[in-house]
């Protein structure tokens, strides 16, 4: 069975423009990624688990913030792996300087015995539509036309 995640996307309006927020991953395989390596904030969700309350909570732990306001379905997108995510919006603005994220442990360097623990999330940033186009992961920009296009029919 194909792995299934959601996710949160927060976005703000800045003079005049909208921005995302946008996580980019911890551990070594990311660390000189940047163009197409940043995400929406997201998880797996667990057998039984609410779609959204999974996206909920996979965004307060990999980001440290509670989640809060009313949150727009996005539907869901499918990355080459098969993966599938849904996701949701929410307008909100957070420091990103105050960004907590859980870990992860993993052997490092592989097949050298050590375990070493990585942040889910190293980085995280808000970004023009125009900028997420470059930095964010091919799959899941989609997310964005789609809530340009809830916001233009809500009069946002």
């Amino acid at each position: 069975m194909k792995k299934a995640s959601a996710g949160l996307l927060m976005y703000r309006r800045r003079q005049g423009q909208f921005e995302v927020l946008l996580v980019h991953l911890g551990g070594p395989f990311w660390t000189k990624k940047d163009a197409g390596a940043w995400f929406v904030a997201k998880g797996e969700i667990n057998p039984g688990e609410d779609e959204l309350a999974a996206a909920r909570r996979e965004f307060e732990e990999e980001t440290g913030w509670k989640p809060d306001g009313t949150f727009v379905p996005l539907g869901s997108v499918t990355h080459k792996s098969g993966k599938r995510v849904s996701a949701w919006a929410f307008e909100g603005s957070v420091d990103v300087a105050s960004l907590r994220s859980g870990t992860f442990e993993m052997e490092w360097p592989p097949r050298s015995g050590k375990r070493r623990e990585f942040p889910e999330v190293d980085r995280a940033e808000f970004f023009t539509v125009e900028s997420a186009r470059e930095k964010m992961h091919r799959a899941e920009f989609e997310f964005l036309p789609r809530l340009l296009k809830l916001l233009a029919s809500s009069g946002s």
